[in-house]
């Protein structure tokens, strides 16, 4: 049975440090439990017509980095419990008969995971002198872990919000309109300035798939309801006069297309046409299509 419950405990603690890295340094970490909790979290948001707003994102990566320590916690309390008490010291004043042994099993993996070090309860076998610290390094890694992934979701959220505050400002200016009136380097500029922005947004949404989460609580920041106007400048470049124009709507067709397929293959998001992924997009998001 000792063999069995330490078996269970490094098993655990094995898949959560690879579902931790994984997540971490891998695109797109589907068939993890970490995909598992933040498609599920957002699942329950969109079934609640998303009553949390912006917090579902954030609140789904705290889910999954308590996860993350629930995993090293109990991995590493079936791994010290075969040894409870005899293979621990305990200082004065502490009585392990007052305490069950699953208890003070979570109670040392807690207090080593943490890097506490408060010293009431000591390892003494060899093979435990040897583990504790190594459970220590684990708690480094999952907080290093956890600090890393809130930080390395920012520069993603911000690309997409300016794409979106972009196509916003365009669409405030109709922008779209008379486009064979204006000098065709300028428009097809602006054109590329789009394209490269799409194309960044579906790199980052392959990358950082949990920041598909987060949705913003103003509209002209949420590109789920800016990105219908994209299709209108794909299509007013595309009837352009100038063939450079043209150039740059098909450039942009090229860009929507690849982040059709971001979405579809990694998201909740359905469409075999750009034009249905985008409406899926909105949808999925708790938008309405943009006014005309």
């Amino acid at each position: 049975m000792d063999v069995l419950l330490t078996l269970i405990g490094v098993v655990l603690i094995a898949v959560g440090l690879r579902d931790m890295f994984h997540a971490l340094l891998h695109p797109r970490s589907q068939g993890t439990l970490t995909d598992l909790v933040l498609t599920g979290a957002w699942r329950l948001s969109r079934a609640t017509g998303h009553a949390l707003g912006g917090t579902v994102g954030p609140a789904a990566m705290v889910a999954v980095i308590l996860m993350w320590v629930l995993l090293q916690v109990a991995g590493w309390a079936l791994v010290y419990l075969p040894h409870l008490p005899d293979g621990f010291s305990y200082s004065p004043g502490v009585d392990p008969s007052d305490y069950t042994r699953p208890a003070e099993a979570v109670y040392a993996s807690l207090v080593s995971l943490a890097t506490l070090g408060l010293g009431d309860v000591v390892p003494t076998h060899p093979i435990l002198r040897l583990l504790v610290p190594l459970e220590a390094l684990t708690g480094f890694a999952l907080l290093t872990a956890a600090l890393t992934w809130f930080a390395q979701i920012h520069p993603p959220l911000s690309r997409r919000r300016a794409l979106a505050a972009e196509l916003h400002g365009l669409a405030a200016a109709r922008w779209h309109e008379g486009l064979d009136e204006r000098d065709p380097a300028a428009v097809s500029r602006v054109l590329d300035d789009v394209t490269g922005q799409v194309l960044r947004v579906g790199v980052d949404l392959t990358q950082h798939s949990e920041t598909y989460n987060f949705r913003e609580s103003d509209p002209a920041l949420a590109l789920s309801a800016q990105l219908p106007y994209a299709l209108e400048l794909r299509d007013a470049a595309r009837r352009a006069a100038s063939p450079d124009v043209r150039m740059s709507g098909e450039r942009l067709a090229g860009a929507l297309e690849r982040l059709r397929e971001a979405l579809v293959s990694g998201f909740t998001v359905d469409g075999d046409s750009v034009e249905e992924a985008v409406a899926s997009y909105a949808a999925d998001h708790g938008r309405a299509p943009r006014p005309a």
